[in-house]
């Protein structure tokens, strides 16, 4: 059995200084606190909360005073830095430079269009911090679509009024093909209702690193005859990147770790590709290649 690591994954550039950052404070500290999971991968946490690591959420944050915490590469809200601010907390910040020029463009687009009744739509899921600290920027005032098909019922109900500005957004790290889609249902939506989309605005916004994996992957997963997709339970990016293997290699198994990995997926011909998400280090990468290559 030959086995291959594919060399565009692991962690983006925005969690691996985040992952970095954090180390360097805990070599020198033996602690740290860090608001938010750092990565969604357990088992990176894992490894990082043995070095001293500690993660809160934002009712500790309220409750600490005078000491230092990691902002992760997702972004926070502005709420969130000035209850820092108030409880004299050193931040570390490491939101992502593709996240905060986001959180500032849809902060200007939205001081722009909403004099004149205009609504901001982020293509994201709910809940998700990055998302979370999109909708800090405009007071919560934004629609939030997570599906495609969610755009229909949106404007049926009135949730959209297309014929108002419309600014349409995307956490950086969602589906580019499901992202044009939206686009394009909600164009069509919009000439349909007024004749003229002058008023639309279809703002690309996920991360360039994460939309050239998906053509990466599927030639990955097409070049193998078995793919294992190594990434956490939690990681939204992992899911939609693993879906994308499957899709082209019905022999996709997606694990979190090398144990879940059983033996007898493979034969002794296969050629086995090792990929993960932007939240897989490569680390975890290689500790899957070698289990393989030993068995």
């Amino acid at each position: 059995m030959r086995v291959e690591i594919d060399e565009h994954s692991g962690c983006c550039n925005g969690v691996r200084r985040a992952i970095e950052q954090a180390e360097q404070v805990l070599s020198q500290n033996g602690a740290l606190y860090s608001l938010g999971a750092i990565v969604h991968n357990e088992t990176e946490m894992d490894r990082l909360r043995h070095k001293g690591l500690s993660t809160i959420g934002y009712e500790d944050l309220k409750n600490l005073q005078d000491t230092v915490v990691l902002f992760r590469a997702h972004g926070e809200p502005p709420a969130v830095y000035n209850i820092a601010k108030g409880n004299n907390i050193e931040i570390i910040d490491c939101t992502c430079p593709v996240v905060l020029q986001l959180q500032k463009r849809i902060a200007a687009t939205y001081h722009e269009i909403s004099p004149k009744g205009g609504q901001i739509i982020i293509f994201g899921k709910n809940g998700h911090a990055e998302v979370n600290g999109l909708i800090g920027q405009v007071q919560g005032n934004a629609l939030v679509l997570e599906k495609v098909e969610q755009l229909h019922s949106a404007i049926s109900d009135r949730r959209i009024d297309l014929t108002k500005p419309i600014a349409l957004f995307s956490q950086t790290t969602k589906d580019p093909q499901q992202f044009q889609q939206l686009g394009e249902l909600l164009r069509t939506a919009v000439l349909e209702a007024c004749g003229d989309d002058s008023q639309l605005s279809v703002f690309n916004t996920i991360c360039r690193q994460v939309s050239s994996r998906h053509p990466n992957l599927i030639e990955f997963a097409k070049g193998h005859t078995a793919i294992i997709f190594v990434c956490g339970k939690e990681s939204s990016n992992g899911k939609i990147l693993s879906q994308l293997c499957a899709s082209v290699n019905p022999r996709t198994y997606s694990v979190e770790h090398h144990n879940e990995i059983n033996p007898q997926w493979f034969g002794p011909d296969d050629f086995v590709g090792i990929c993960g998400a932007t939240s897989t280090p490569k680390w975890q990468l290689e500790e899957v290649a070698n289990y393989l290559k030993n068995l």
